[in-house]
């Protein structure tokens, strides 16, 4: 089983020194984060949890560990991330269903962390 939370921590490490490799686009994806995430007709929570279930379905481990982590940290609750995993299998398949466990493993390390 992977371990989620080291992988978050390492993710971001390795942002930060792409960003220094490549300020403009790693800034460039930073503005593009913030405001597709910023709270509008869905709230952040809700927008956190459509790109979790889009990382499933398209098979991103990094992704699934940075939208179950940014899920939470907007309030997302186990059943939303439970049902939300039911969507993506729905549109993904028997590899979605791989990599949703992988979403519920990453879901119970981060909350035994507090997230």
């Amino acid at each position: 089983m992977k371990n989620f939370p080291d992988h978050f921590k390492e993710l971001t490490e390795w942002m930060e020194k792409l960003g220094l490799a490549m300020p403009e686009v790693m800034q460039g994806f930073g503005i593009l984060h913030e405001a597709s995430i910023k709270p509008g007709a869905l709230t952040a929570k809700t927008k956190e949890l459509i790109a979790l279930g889009i990382a499933i379905t398209v098979r991103c481990d990094g992704c699934i560990s940075f939208h179950v982590h940014d899920a939470l940290q907007a309030g997302a609750s186990k059943e939303e991330v439970a049902e939300t995993v039911s969507v993506a299998i729905l549109m993904g398949g028997g590899p979605s269903v791989a990599y949703g466990i992988e979403a519920m493993q990453a879901l119970m390390q981060f909350q035994r962390q507090g997230v």
